[in-house]
């Protein structure tokens, strides 16, 4: 087994950030397993479920693309596939639940731990460097935990690996264009996001008309859809980023409802 204490940093990162997911539903009372969260129909258990199933498709494949290829083959469609381990989810006992979390979380980052960083490996649409994939399994953790922390009327805590899906976000900024039929605009952005414990995330083009600043946490509530952006410190200017911040997204496909105005906290406000 690779030292995680001698891994590649992303995979440092993904070790430490997805502990926040038992911080979570450690000691939680049974019913609250079956406490609705924000997203519709999917429970805190069904949240669970869903990462343990991420995990475990990011598990197959860093350490086997033929058995990725396979788990993926098994149903018509990834959604299908989602919908056949939440399914599978709400049959487990709740320590069963849990155990499968663990594990499968355990032998995900193992796999990360020891993966040559130079070497792509598969993933849904296009191979992918393991630095980002660990990125995209960070921002799954953070998507999904900040939906139970929603339900158990927690916080999902900020930590320096937010940085990771800041960085992954502007990668993919077209995503949420191609989600909504829409053809992306060549300019450049300018994002100026500033990550814990002070470090401002830069990328673009400091001359860019379009602008894009905040605080990583919040960028990283935007860029998933959990929060409205006018419920953040997230700032947008220029003639395209103010409507690429309505339609964010760090994945691929549909959008789902995202959130409304109002429905939470606003940073502004408590700021205030």
């Amino acid at each position: 087994m690779t030292s995680i204490n001698k891994a590649p940093e992303y995979a440092q990162a993904l070790a430490g950030y997805s502990t926040t997911i038992d911080d979570l539903i450690n000691d939680i009372d049974p019913q609250d397993w079956e406490a609705p969260s924000p997203a519709p129909g999917w429970t805190v258990r069904d949240q669970l479920a869903h990462l343990s199933f991420i995990y475990h498709i990011a598990n197959l494949a860093v350490r086997d693309a033929q058995a990725f290829a396979s788990a993926l083959s098994a149903a018509p469609s990834m959604q299908a596939a989602i919908d056949n381990d939440i399914r599978r989810g709400r049959d487990l006992a709740l320590p069963d639940l849990v155990d499968n979390w663990r594990g499968t979380r355990d032998r995900c980052v193992e796999a990360f731990a020891a993966a040559n960083p130079g070497e792509l490996v598969p993933w849904l649409v296009n191979p992918l460097p393991p630095a980002v994939l660990a990125a995209a399994g960070i921002m799954e953790t953070f998507a999904h935990g900040l939906d139970i922390a929603d339900a158990l009327g927690e916080r999902m805590p900020d930590s320096p690996a937010l940085a990771h899906v800041v960085a992954f976000a502007v990668k993919v900024r077209d995503f949420g264009y191609e989600a909504h039929g829409l053809t992306p605009p060549s300019a450049d952005f300018r994002f100026e996001i500033s990550a814990m414990g002070g470090n401002v995330l830069t990328f673009g083009d400091e001359n860019a008309e379009d602008y894009v600043i905040g605080s990583a946490y919040d960028f990283c509530q935007v860029v998933t859809r959990r929060r409205h952006h006018q419920d953040t410190d997230v700032v947008a200017t220029g003639p395209h980023a103010p409507t690429w911040l309505t339609i964010a997204q760090s994945y691929r496909g549909n959008p789902g409802t995202g959130r409304q105005p109002g429905q939470f906290e606003s940073a502004r406000s408590r700021a205030a």
